[in-house]
């Protein structure tokens, strides 16, 4: 359906046009009428599917020259990023339409500012709640003729904890108005919002969760613990996106692996809630300018990003909700383009999290090899070849005289060219991580491996069996429990025996494991000490049957023994 068939003002028409706007989204074509007629709409629409278009074409078409000095419609929004994109993108459709004034209000920017354009009449106020609470309080920011309020990603709201301060806002709004709420999920809570404030609202549901991911190919790698770091700046240098974003689930780890991406050379940048406002904006600036390669980001700062050209999303951390995973992934493949998303993941526990992430979007995660250095050496060799194929300008008198002058020197053109480009590769290649580490060797010792006994600190006064180091070893090493061979345990601690080729990535990655609880500190076992040489190493196998805990006999004949003796006993006369 084109938007001309809509009842649309030629003055927003023009503007649509010129954004290139064609066809409408499936949001669009079934929210944009029913807004129009005022009726109160309840939209279920993922990110990336046109939302901002679907509420913001119908506010600016419902403000007329009457509207001149009063907010006639309010718009929340859960972050600064998503206020400030629904404010550019109603700016943009307001172009040629005079009488629409918007007017962004959100944490983090001069209050001072906002109220001097609350005061030059804004008839659309686009804001956080919390901003709008403070405004209220102020009377800055009156109600008395708000027509239309909107909701948009209103389940984002109520996880932000934002759900007193949205009653609040919708309590002071007048009682004959419209409500329009758009959410990507419909948990109990959001019923209840819509059945308390909203007026026979018609529900417009599009695209199910997995439908967002269709153009977007998804892969995992399993990396060893304490490794995700160097398996990261792998990835990027052997698929080398021109922009990437990076998601990470704490803002301490934002900050943490920004820092190391850029020094390893990577063109990052960091994006988070405690940063202000103007290093925000400065971020997200570079990012769309292509400034900025790799943006790393916590979930929340990242709604309402809409970057066009993302090439690929890395999922440093797995998501805590199987929808951020949907977001997160969302941002690239857009636009008929097609993407990719890469998870890294640690362990078991991961492994069945991301398994569950698969069942819940229906979509296939193909499990990787990380790429070795020989491989992105032979990917960036390709990768050049065809940078230099592809460049149209013709080589100027400049550069051919630099080959004459190379060749009085006896460097042929040839030569020449093999020097810049082997500094170009050395360059992009020197950064890498080390990570040739041997594959597990599968049978172990019955393949007849060479084998090394490894000593950890604990052992049974802290109630531990093998099953517990076997898994903890198993977990922190990505080894199967196959790898390891006998486990003696002592009172303070714990002999393994483990392939001689595996025994430095063990140590490497057993660095901060954790067994029932307690620290543990693994090092390369010495042989056994004196008070060793007293103790009977706790087995795993199972007593003997015919041999059992009580002797050579078996249990009956002891009991009986027991019985008698106790017969013998003098009785007490007192």
């Amino acid at each position: 359906m084109d938007f001309k068939e809509l009842d649309l003002s030629q003055e927003l028409l023009s503007a649509v046009e010129e954004l290139g706007f064609t066809e409408m989204t499936e949001i669009q074509q079934e929210s944009i009428p029913l807004i129009l007629e005022g009726k109160d709409v309840i939209g279920r629409s993922n990110t990336g599917t046109g939302k901002t278009a679907a509420f913001g074409l119908p506010a600016v078409q419902s403000i007329t020259d009457a509207d001149g000095r009063s907010a006639a419609v309010l718009i929340l929004c859960p972050t600064r990023e998503l206020a400030m994109q629904a404010y550019e993108e109603i700016r943009k459709f307001a172009k040629y339409k005079r009488s629409v004034k918007p007017c962004a209000v959100y944490g983090g920017a001069s209050m001072e500012r906002q109220i001097l354009q609350l005061k030059r009449g804004a008839n659309i106020v686009i804001g956080t709640p919390g901003r709008v609470m403070d405004h209220l309080r102020r009377r800055t920011l009156k109600t008395e003729s708000l027509r239309m309020v909107i909701l948009d990603e209103a389940d984002e709201m109520l996880n932000m904890g934002f759900r007193e301060d949205i009653e609040a806002i919708l309590s002071e709004v007048p009682e004959e108005r419209q409500t329009v709420l758009f959410s990507a999920t419909m948990p109990p809570e959001i019923m209840a919002l819509t059945k308390k404030y909203q007026r026979d609202p018609v529900l417009v549901k599009i695209k199910s969760p997995q439908k967002t991911v269709e153009s977007v190919a998804q892969f995992s790698f399993e990396v060893a613990m304490g490794r995700k770091t160097d398996a990261l700046k792998l990835l990027l240098a052997a698929y080398s996106p021109s922009s990437a974003m990076v998601f990470c689930n704490t803002k301490k780890m934002v900050d943490e692996l920004t820092e190391e991406l850029v020094k390893s050379g990577f063109r990052a940048a960091g994006l988070h809630g405690d940063m202000k406002q103007a290093q925000r904006t400065q971020v997200m600036n570079s990012f769309k300018a292509k400034s900025t390669a790799i943006l790393v980001a916590t979930d929340v700062a990242a709604r309402g990003i809409d970057v066009s050209g993302v090439d690929a999303v890395f999922n440093y951390d797995l998501p805590q909700d199987n929808e951020y995973y949907i977001h997160r992934i969302g941002r690239t493949g857009r636009a008929g383009r097609e993407g990719a998303a890469y998870t890294l993941v640690t362990g078991r526990r991961q492994l069945y999290v991301l398994k569950d992430i698969a069942r819940y979007t229906k979509a296939e995660i193909r499990e990787m090899p990380l790429p070795q250095k020989a491989e992105i050496l032979a990917m960036k060799k390709k990768a050049l070849a065809q940078e230099i194929a592809e460049v149209q300008e013709q080589p100027s008198q400049a550069a051919y005289d630099i080959l004459d002058e190379l060749e009085k020197q006896g460097i042929s053109p040839r030569e020449a060219a093999a020097r810049l480009l082997s500094g170009r590769i050395s360059a992009e290649m020197i950064s890498l991580p080390e990570f040739d580490i041997p594959r597990p060797i599968r049978k172990g010792r019955r393949d007849g491996a060479n084998t090394v006994k490894l000593d950890l600190n604990i052992g049974r006064s802290k109630r531990i069996a093998p099953n517990f180091i076997l898994g903890a070893l198993a977990d922190a090493t990505g080894m199967s429990g196959r790898d390891f061979g006998k486990i003696d345990i002592f009172d303070e601690h714990t002999t393994v025996e483990v392939p001689e080729s595996e025994c430095a990535y063990i140590l490497d990655v057993s660095d901060s494991m954790k067994i029932n609880g307690y620290p543990v500190t693994v090092k390369l076992w010495t042989g056994p000490s004196s008070k060793d040489r007293h103790q009977k190493p706790f087995k795993r196998e199972r007593p003997d049957r015919k041999r059992s805990a009580y002797g050579s006999r078996g249990r009956r004949e002891v009991y009986q023994d027991y019985t008698r003796s106790r017969k013998k006993r003098p009785k007490n006369k007192h």
